[in-house]
């Protein structure tokens, strides 16, 4: 089963401060609509060969278990096409789904009204701990304490860990907001930042569990380089996708910890089967979490890329 998703540059409802939406209403429709023809394409395509699928174990679910987008590098600007294609899975891990990296990538993409936006090429950028903001910028995003491990793989190599990569995270401060873009932290550049994989293809990020902003389930953007070298511009980024959280996590820090009283309500009003992003498979992004809001929590995902 192909895993469709939507394409770079369209992070679905990211308004923040009035002035900070994207594309709009009638282009998620479109989006969608494009998506469900795809869909019935494929399930045309189902039918024909569904016993030569059964026969290479190709019958996936929704997250792309068995069959998983290949996703094409997105080199141009965030409105770029998304992934094509598919590949079936070696060794249990599976390619994670190519997502729009939104109208907030800092990335040096895009604009924030102010002139070209790019955080990679900051001095400081590289770094484990993104609460503060660097340069500059003084100001440090409050929230629960979380410690983010993502291991990056090659599913084209029985699952075998990647050293040497970067990987560019970002995301929403407590109150939904992104640094460089929304009005009231545009100076700011906290929740970003660049580490290299290591030996065990892992990097580690010390942050705070995102907000819930209204129109998208909780989730956090990062983009994938083949250097820390590289990552000075997404011209060189090679994927890019989205993390998830489990819904009871974000029930309970929504619910007790100070600063997310509007994320609980954003959040009552969204779920992962009309999320614009996830609605259609999650499972590969879906980060495994352990902690409390007292002492922080910890968050861990192997992302799997084709190289």
């Amino acid at each position: 089963m192909q895993h469709h998703r939507h394409t770079p540059g369209h992070d679905g409802h990211d308004g923040h401060d009035g002035h900070d939406h994207d594309r709009g209403l009638a282009h998620d429709l479109a989006v969608l609509e494009q998506r469900r023809r795809a869909l019935g394409l494929l399930a045309g395509l189902a039918g024909i060969g569904g016993l030569s699928m059964i026969g290479c174990g190709g019958g996936g679910s929704d997250s792309g278990a068995s069959t998983v987008s290949t996703g094409s590098s997105s080199s141009g600007s965030t409105s770029s096409s998304g992934s094509t294609g598919s590949t079936s899975t070696t060794a249990g891990c599976s390619v994670i789904p190519e997502e729009t990296a939104g109208p907030y990538p800092g990335d040096g993409s895009n604009s924030n009204g102010s002139g070209l936006t790019n955080a990679l090429a900051l001095s400081g950028i590289v770094r484990s701990d993104i609460r503060s903001s660097i340069g500059t910028a003084s100001g440090t995003a409050g929230g629960v304490l979380l410690t983010l491990t993502l291991t990056l793989v090659n599913t084209n190599d029985s699952c075998a860990d990647l050293s040497g990569y970067a990987i560019y995270l970002w995301h929403c401060d407590r109150e939904g907001r992104y640094s460089l873009y929304s009005s009231s932290i545009i100076n700011e550049n906290y929740l970003r930042g660049v580490q290299s994989t290591g030996t065990d293809g892992t990097v580690t990020f010390t942050t705070i569990f995102p907000g819930c902003y209204d129109g998208r389930m909780p989730h956090m953007h990062f983009e994938v380089y083949p250097s820390a070298s590289a990552a000075t511009s997404y011209a060189n980024k090679i994927k890019t996708s989205q993390i998830a959280f489990p819904t009871d996590v974000c029930t309970t820090v929504y619910s007790s910890a100070s600063g997310y009283s509007s994320s609980l309500t954003n959040f009552n009003r969204i779920s992962f089967s009309t999320d614009n992003v996830f609605s259609d498979g999650y499972t590969t992004q879906l980060a495994t979490l352990s902690g409390d809001v007292t002492n922080g929590y910890t968050a861990a995902l192997t992302v799997g890329i084709s190289v």
